[in-house]
């Protein structure tokens, strides 16, 4: 059962953060939009795709910054009521410490919901525009995906390789297709280049030749050209560099699952977006403890110092996730440990604080 007190803060907690959302994310978009109104009106991107990009880039953003924008925000409002004494007076009335935090984490709670359904159900939808529209008006000649010594495991048996891959034209050059038996090869395709052809939803195979042993016998089939059918799709040969974030909770999981069969070079990268999903609503209680520990007490200087430190607090929070992101992306280092790394050291920092402030 909520008091006047618990519903009184949770009000204040819930207000004050959508107001934070109303006021930043249309600063964002138009900081966004005033950096690239260049490339939009030079790449001549239909106002309906820009409209549609905006939108979901407010929710892929806001997603993102969710537990930054709750973070500030807690502190705003407690700074506020600290400055008022309502807090002193809150605790003078018998109210311990522990019972006066109980709204911020039902708020919390209600928060890390919301992240949690829009990271793993809705973001990634937004995504696919999101990333598309970038890479075809804002990145235009640059490549969203590897296209070099692309080496892929379809199954246990199967295996292709291409030495180069332009998704433009849907071609790979230098193809190989290798099909194993146990240990043993059974057959080897190899063709100059390999197209799709969609229109007719076959693959061509230029150069053609296929080499088989048959009891101790070498057996080579060539053909000029070649249409033919393949069990892989031609994005196995090379994913697009952003497809995790394109996928939602049980996608992802199947992805992965698939992507750790293959051997994929890019295993550790899809690992590290599952497991920020997973860790953004625990930022969000994170957040939340150090926000109130900063602010419930009444320092000279005012709101003005609480929002100067938890600023920088936020910045460092974001620095040490984006560090530990790249180490677990570019080196053999845990995807896991990148996640928990910052949120273990910046929760022994809040539950520090927050004892400091109970005293």
């Amino acid at each position: 059962m909520l008091t006047i007190l618990d519903k009184y803060i949770l009000r204040r907690y819930l207000w004050t953060f959508i107001g934070m959302l109303l006021l930043f994310v249309p600063i964002g978009i138009m900081a966004n939009l005033a950096e690239k109104i260049g490339k939009i009106i030079d790449n001549e991107a239909p106002l309906n795709e820009v409209i549609i990009f905006y939108a979901n880039f407010t929710l892929v953003i806001g997603n993102l910054l969710f537990p930054i924008f709750l973070f500030l925000s807690i502190i705003f409002f407690t700074s506020k009521l600290a400055s008022n004494t309502e807090i002193v007076a809150i605790l003078s009335s018998g109210v311990s410490y522990w019972r006066f935090l109980r709204p911020y984490f039902i708020g919390a709670t209600i928060v890390a919901i919301l992240i949690f359904f829009m990271g793993m159900f809705i973001v990634p939808h937004a995504s696919i525009n999101y990333n598309e529209f970038q890479y075809k008006y804002f990145k235009k000649g640059k490549t969203d995906r590897v296209t070099n010594n692309i080496f892929n495991q379809l199954n246990e048996n199967d295996f292709i390789y291409v030495s180069r891959f332009d998704p433009s034209r849907d071609i790979g050059y230098n193809f190989t297709f290798e099909h194993f038996k146990g240990d043993t090869l059974d057959y080897k395709i190899s063709a100059s280049n390999i197209r799709w052809v969609e229109k007719d939803s076959i693959y061509r195979l230029t150069s053609y030749a296929k080499r088989k042993i048959r009891d101790g016998r070498e057996i080579i089939q060539t053909k000029r050209r070649l249409d033919t059918l393949f069990t892989f799709d031609i994005d196995d040969l090379t994913p697009v560099s952003y497809v995790a974030d394109t996928k939602n909770l049980f996608e992802l999981n199947e992805f992965i699952k698939e992507q750790r069969r293959k051997g994929s070079s890019n295993i550790n990268t899809y690992i590290l977006v599952k497991y920020k999903r997973w860790a953004l609503p625990i930022a969000a209680f994170v957040l939340t403890i150090i926000a109130v520990a900063v602010s419930s007490v009444k320092r000279r200087g005012g709101m003005g110092v609480n929002l100067a430190f938890g600023i920088g607090v936020a910045f460092i929070y974001i620095f040490f996730d984006k560090v530990f992101g790249t180490l677990a992306e570019q080196s053999g280092f845990s995807p896991l440990l990148a996640v928990i790394i910052p949120n273990v050291l910046f929760g022994a920092l809040g539950i520090y604080l927050l004892q400091k402030a109970k005293r």
